[in-house]
Formats: C-alpha cells, sequence, structure tokens
C-alpha cells in the first residue's frame, strides 16, 4: 500500500468526493493511517449539509445540522481532538405548543398534561422502541420482519395502530421534524432503523441527554473546518466531479479541470448529489435503484434575531410545536451562549415547506413572522435580522437532512444497494451508517468504516 504523507498531484492511493463530515472522516482516517489521500469538494467550503453563518453584531448561527448529544462519541471525540467548544441548548422554563384549535399551551417533556393525545401519543412511542429494538443493525437487511415492515408506510402503520387522531397529529409532526418527510413518503422498517441507529425515539425528539442536547460555541462546522485545516492541501475545493471511470486496476476521476488516477475512491457526497454522478462502467443495479429510490427530505431553517432573549424574562425556554395550517412545525432558542442577542430557529418540513417555499419571499416571511407572534407575542413579530435556508435549492445537497429510501427499497435493494462497495468504488455519508444514521455523528462513522475498508483491502 502506499503510504505517504501528502497528495502527490494528479495521482493518488485514495480519492475522497465530497468535504461533509463523511468525507474529512474518510480522509482523516487515512491521511492518521498514513495513506495517500484527496478530498476534492466541488462548492467553496467544507461541511456539506452543516454549515455555519456569522450575521450582523458577530452573531453565528447554523443554518444545517448543528446539535450533538451525549451519545454521539465520535463527534464529540472529533471535536475535543481539535478544541471546539460546545455549551448546553436553552432549556429552562416552559415549552409551548401551539394546538391546531388555536390555543397555545405550555408544557414539559413530551407535551401538555392532559393534552389532545398526548397520553397515546407516549404510548405509541414506546411501541415504536419495543419494534425497533429487533433491528439488526450490523445488517439491517438480515431483520426477520424485514419484508413485513419495509412492505407498509409509516402512515398506514399509525391509522392502523393509533386510533387517537390526535396521537397521530403528534406522530406526524415528530416524522416530519426528524426525517423531513410525510409518514407516507417511509416505510415502517425505515423509521425503525433509524430509531434504533439513535438509541430511540427519544433520543431523536428531547433535549436533556438526547440529541439536541448541546451546540457548538463557534457552530457546528467549525470542527469540519478545523479537521479541513489539519489535512492542509489534501483538501481542494472548487472541484466538482463530474464522472468516475472505475477498473480493476484503478479508478479515474474527472472534474472539470482534471483527471485524478487512484487505486480507491470514496463517494461521500449527499445522496443527491450522489446520485447525477456519471459512472463508467455503470453502476450495479441495486445502488442505482437505491440511490434513485431514496430521495433528498424537504426542510427549510429560519433564524429571527432580536436584541434580548426576550421569552426568557417570561420564563420561557422558546421551544415550541407548532400544528394545525401553520407552515411553522418546530421552534427552539438559538441564541449565543452570552445572550448577547436574541435567536429564534423555526423549522419548515416536508409538504408544509413545498407550499411555503412557493411564495414570495415577503409571504414567507410574514407567515413565519405571524406564528412567532401568535406563540411568544408581538415582540416576536420585529426581528432586526432575519435569514432562510432552503436545503433543496442547495446545489450541492439537494435536500436535507438525509436521503430516504422510499418504502420497499430497503428489501428489495438494501442488501447490494446500501453501502455495499461496488469494486474500488465505496460509500460513505450519514445515511450509510448503523449509528446516528442521519446525523453528523453517523457521517463521522461512515468515514472512518469506508476508510477500514480501504485500509484493510490495501494491505499485503
Amino acid at each position: 500500500m502506499t503510504t505517504t504523507s501528502q497528495p502527490s498531484g494528479d495521482s493518488v492511493h485514495t480519492v475522497v468526493i465530497g468535504a461533509g463530515y463523511a468525507g474529512l472522516s474518510t480522509a482523516l482516517s487515512l491521511a492518521d493511517a498514513g495513506v495517500e489521500v484527496l478530498v476534492l469538494e466541488g462548492s467553496e467550503r467544507v461541511g456539506g449539509r452543516v454549515h455555519t453563518g456569522t450575521l450582523d453584531g458577530g452573531v453565528v448561527v447554523d443554518h444545517g445540522g448543528q446539535w450533538v448529544g451525549p451519545t454521539q462519541h465520535r463527534l464529540l471525540s472529533m471535536a475535543e481532538r481539535f478544541g471546539c467548544a460546545t455549551f448546553p441548548t436553552y432549556d429552562s422554563g416552559d415549552h409551548l405548543e401551539l394546538w391546531a384549535d388555536g390555543i397555545c399551551r405550555p408544557f414539559r417533556g413530551a407535551g401538555p398534561v392532559g393534552g389532545p393525545g398526548v397520553e397515546q401519543y407516549i404510548e405509541a412511542t414506546e411501541a415504536i422502541d419495543k419494534l425497533a429494538a429487533a433491528i439488526n443493525l450490523d445488517d439491517p437487511t438480515a431483520t426477520e420482519q424485514l419484508a413485513e415492515w419495509d412492505g407498509e408506510t409509516v402512515a398506514s402503520y399509525f391509522d392502523r395502530t393509533v386510533p387517537d387522531e390526535d396521537a397521530r397529529r403528534r406522530l406526524a409532526l415528530a416524522v416530519q421534524g426528524v426525517w423531513t418527510v410525510e409518514p407516507r413518503d417511509i416505510s415502517l422498517f425505515h423509521l425503525l432503523f433509524y430509531v434504533a441507529s439513535a438509541g430511540g425515539f427519544d433520543q431523536l425528539m428531547e433535549t436533556q441527554g438526547c440529541a439536541q442536547e448541546r451546540r457548538f460555541t463557534g457552530g457546528a462546522q467549525s470542527v469540519a473546518l478545523a479537521m479541513a485545516e489539519h489535512l492542509g492541501n489534501r483538501v481542494r475545493l472548487n472541484s466538482a466531479v463530474r464522472h468516475i471511470e472505475h477498473a480493476s486496476d484503478g479508478v479515474r476521476i474527472h472534474t472539470d479541470e482534471a483527471v485524478v488516477h487512484a487505486s480507491h475512491v470514496v463517494v461521500a457526497t449527499s445522496p443527491g448529489a450522489a446520485v447525477r454522478l456519471r459512472f463508467t462502467p455503470a453502476l450495479p443495479p441495486s445502488r442505482n435503484r437505491w440511490m434513485e429510490r431514496s430521495p433528498m427530505g424537504d426542510v427549510t431553517k429560519i433564524h429571527t434575531v432580536y436584541e434580548t432573549p426576550f421569552w426568557r424574562a417570561s420564563g420561557l425556554s422558546g421551544q415550541a410545536t407548532v400544528y394545525g395550517n401553520h407552515s411553522v412545525g418546530v421552534v427552539f432558542d438559538n441564541s449565543p451562549e452570552d445572550a448577547r442577542a436574541g435567536v429564534l430557529v423555526s423549522f419548515v418540513y416536508a409538504e408544509r415547506q413545498q407550499r411555503w417555499s412557493a411564495r414570495t419571499a415577503a409571504e414567507r416571511r410574514a407567515d413565519v413572522l405571524a406564528t412567532l407572534r401568535e406563540i411568544f407575542g408581538d415582540e416576536a413579530a420585529n426581528p432586526v435580522q432575519y435569514t432562510e435556508k432552503s436545503w433543496p435549492e442547495d446545489p450541492w445537497a439537494h435536500g436535507g437532512y438525509a436521503a430516504n429510501p422510499a418504502p420497499g427499497v430497503w428489501v428489495e435493494h438494501g442488501a447490494a444497494g446500501w453501502r455495499t462497495p461496488c469494486g474500488r468504488v465505496h460509500w460513505a455519508g450519514s445515511e450509510t451508517s448503523s449509528v446516528w444514521n442521519g446525523y453528523i455523528d453517523g457521517a463521522i462513522a461512515s468515514g472512518q468504516r469506508a476508510a477500514a475498508e480501504i485500509i484493510a483491502g490495501s494491505a499485503p
């Protein structure tokens, strides 16, 4: 195996396509092992679906992935390695729920005590956890109930097992919030696999001790930036890959400017970008079908900035869930750690996002601010700054947070199409992870796995 510390021009042992967390993790693992590696990134930045921005006044906001939880050991370890600090998500006080009847109720935990459908919602999530315990995370398609569960949509499962309409409404928002699709768009199997990969339904939903527990002081992209700085000239930006030729003796990776020769290639782009790459010869049918039938979700993330986090003075956490005909589904306090400004982040998901995004910019803004005013009062209607990040319009991600295989895809194409290498072409990305699938931690895990495949395959 060729082992040098720096990539050598247009010939390198391994090329990694994509400088999101999966690609950077792959490259870092290979570089740490002494393997010659080059990362080609089509955009002008690293981080992929994690994108930190700085607004007026130096307020740092995350337009993409942003949180880290205590069981996301890989991301926390990477943050510790590169000295990227975290702080607790603001979680003090009452959360608010704007229900379909227009009443805004305070709550803690899953929902207001005695609120519509809360009891059956909790029962349903406990049932999901019991089913998810049967998922084989190392080999999902070896799960005994694969065909049964992948042949039923989440919507039909809820209709069949949850009699209370209000509980189903709560469950639907949970699906929209985590998977950024409607319950009819994914199978029961994929939902159960995803829950199992996180360690339970509450891990996906809650703050304390769960996925939303902490944020990064410098934004979630800060770790990716530190990884890229460490890798140095192994990372090339503005180098979009268009075509991959693979053969038994190596691969040729075509960008707009050059052809790079390598022994192996790792495709670590978003699935929305990977499906747009050209391969010669064509990929195996199962891999093609897996990519073609795993569309990205729909989500827009909106930040509204205020002079202060005024809601805290009223004993509110800034967290809200929104039902009914509103576009916004979930709201969090996204203020900086020192609270020098108040920031609310609002999420518009799935079918709501599709309707809302078709409006004019002025209409979209008015819609969001009207909902925030209904939840938090008049002051919420007058932010000093307002930003939107529509992930379906991102030219590299093509959606967010993750790709979701349609019902039937796991059973038909999962065994060979999910992450099995295609000759010298390997696959990374959060969607290929058995742990924290769809999250930054899962992306890092996927890169470490892909690097291990290459190291094992290249050993004498």
